[in-house]
């Protein structure tokens, strides 16, 4: 049995676990508004080409490919004062907070393509800077405790307060067209973005400051981190990535994220035109409220009750099941919107959304919990150095690149069933089909992903005899 002693070590403050949640807040915001702005380039205040929208957030990640693995390396094997991980994140965050700002002063009047480059060029550095800031942030949450059960509680904390930036951005689809607040809808887009940049340095900095990881100074077999030993290490990074690609139950836990989450994500604005051109006809001004209370209800039920009834269900059945539990409830979920988006009915589009709320609620909350579990496996494996920030590097970037393909892929199925972008209305044709696809798509990708899970063979026993091991052999870190 664990000693006191040992129970309170692996106990995470409620401070840093507020610190970790204000790093997560900002990892949910970007994407968050990211959706909001690509959404209003698709209508008539920009009328922007859908499958070009969708390149501006798609071809970025290409460069995840690279600098994500090359982010996790460096905060892996770098030593200070500060820790491995924090000065990464303080640089991050204020360089993400300045190019968040600057990646939206656009101007409706300019041409499409100007526009287009404009943001293209702007994203990629985007990319750049949430890479130095988000590798090493989550690499630091896998490290935080190595109790089996509180890394569940840590992660469902710090989705929690993310979910904070899925309740608030829906609110801009009110405020955006708002001519009292604003001139036009582009001006609420520039004043946005400088106000959101604000709040990302604000929180992305809390973290570098609050949280605690492993003293570098224990860890063994960490490289120099110059340019040039980089250069020199490059074919030691890859081996590392190889490495940590054998590792099974890990591979199993990327490919059902990317299921869950591609598969949410590509149809996330669906509902969004479903609602404006299905409910109300095409008139955003009637369904903005609606366009609103949506994702904002979603992630508050995600937020305060799946959650936290995903940690009782994790605590009790294991991570394993509770993963494919709750994935099989969302289904049902999805398969509710048939009937939810009702014209007739306007209240019924919340019946599915409790249901649907354990999707995004288990993902993020068992999924980073299980690949702490597996960064234990790979050091009982490989040895040190521990390669937390390789793993958060990978799994994330499967996620960054699923919202990419989403969003390309998104605009291209909008083109495909005959969305016009900046039309007042659209086809009873096209509405259909995007009905269909919302539903479809992501009760598919979720019944794969349980598929994929239903052997995944990293247990809690298993897990805690690994723990045990790693003790004996170099002490508590």
């Amino acid at each position: 049995m664990p000693t006191v002693e040992k129970v309170a070590r692996n106990r995470v403050p409620l401070g840093q676990k507020a610190a970790f949640g204000a790093g997560h807040l900002v990892n949910n915001l970007i994407p968050g508004l990211l959706g909001v702005f690509v959404f209003i380039l698709k209508t008539k205040a920009f009328g922007m080409d859908p499958f070009l929208a969708g390149l501006i957030v798609g071809i970025p990640r290409i460069f995840d490919a690279i600098t994500d693995p090359l982010m996790g390396y460096i905060s892996d094997n770098t030593s200070s004062k500060y820790g491995r991980r924090r000065p990464y994140i303080f640089i991050g965050a204020i360089f993400t907070g300045i190019i968040f700002t600057i990646l939206w002063q656009i101007d409706e009047s300019n041409t499409e393509m100007f526009n287009f480059w404009y943001l293209l060029v702007f994203s990629i550095l985007l990319i750049f800077g949430n890479t130095i800031f988000s590798t090493p942030l989550i690499a630091l949450g896998y490290e935080m405790t190595s109790d089996y059960k509180e890394r569940t509680r840590l992660m469902g904390f710090a989705n929690t307060i993310g979910q904070i930036a899925w309740m608030l951005v829906p609110f801009l689809y009110l405020l955006l067209p708002n001519e009292e607040l604003f001139s036009d809808t582009p001006a609420a887009v520039r004043t946005i973005a400088l106000i959101s940049g604000v709040v990302i340095i604000v929180l992305g900095v809390l973290p570098a400051f609050f949280c605690r990881g492993i003293d570098s100074s224990k860890m063994e077999g960490r490289e120099e981190v110059t340019p040039k030993a980089l250069w020199n290490s490059m074919g030691k990074i890859f081996q590392g990535i190889k490495l940590v690609l054998k590792n099974k139950p890990f591979v199993k836990l990327c490919v059902a994220t990317f299921l869950v989450f591609n598969g949410y994500q590509i149809v996330a604005e669906f509902g969004l035109f479903i609602i404006a051109f299905h409910m109300f006809g095409g008139d955003f001004g009637q369904a903005g409220l609606w366009m609103t209370l949506f994702p904002a209800v979603t992630a508050a039920f995600t937020a305060f009750i799946a959650i936290p009834i995903i940690n009782v269900m994790a605590n009790k059945y294991g991570k394993q099941k509770a993963f494919i539990y709750a994935t099989g409830i969302s289904i049902i979920g999805y398969i509710l919107k048939w009937w939810g988006f009702d014209p007739e009915n306007v209240y019924m589009i919340f019946l599915p959304i409790p249901l649907m709320a354990f999707g995004m609620g288990c993902l993020f909350t068992l999924m980073m919990s299980m690949t702490a579990d597996v960064c234990d496996l790979d050091e009982l494996e490989n040895g040190m150095p521990r390669k937390e920030g390789t793993f958060g590097a990978i799994y994330w970037w499967m996620i960054k690149v699923g919202q990419g393909v989403a969003l390309v892929t998104s605009g291209l199925i909008l083109k495909l069933l005959g969305y016009v972008s900046g039309a007042d209305t659209q086809t009873k044709e096209a509405i259909l089909g995007m009905r269909i696809t919302d539903i479809a798509l992501p009760v598919i990708t979720a019944a794969l992903a349980m598929w994929v899970m239903w052997k995944y063979s990293l247990s809690e026993k298993r897990a805690m005899e690994i723990k045990e091991k790693l003790v004996e052999r170099r002490g508590e870190l």
